[in-house]
């Protein structure tokens, strides 16, 4: 979780498997399979985090923040508030 690749070869994007998807440099758990929607993005979209600790986030717009690893601070790309499959939620 903590790379993206584009032009079609990230492998997370269509998978809906139930699991725990964790940090690829530390193993951390971040998001569960529950939380997992399709999305048109490239990457996986989630719609919140195992635990509240699970990432650490810092604000880079009123509509986006920066999403790091909450144990080892590897990056894993944003948060994009109103972005979820419902009104009111985001996705990571």
């Amino acid at each position: 979780m903590s790379f993206c690749q584009f032009f079609g070869g990230e492998v997370y994007r269509d998978h809906f498997k139930p699991g725990i998807y964790v940090c690829s440099m530390c193993n951390h758990p971040l998001f569960s399979s529950r939380s997992k929607f399709a999305h048109s993005s490239p990457w996986p979209a989630f719609t919140e985090t195992i635990r509240e600790d699970s990432v650490t986030k810092m604000m880079e717009t009123l509509t986006a923040y920066k999403v790091l690893c909450g144990k080892c601070g590897s990056g894993l790309g944003h948060e994009f508030v109103n972005d979820g499959p419902d009104e009111g939620t985001s996705r990571f």
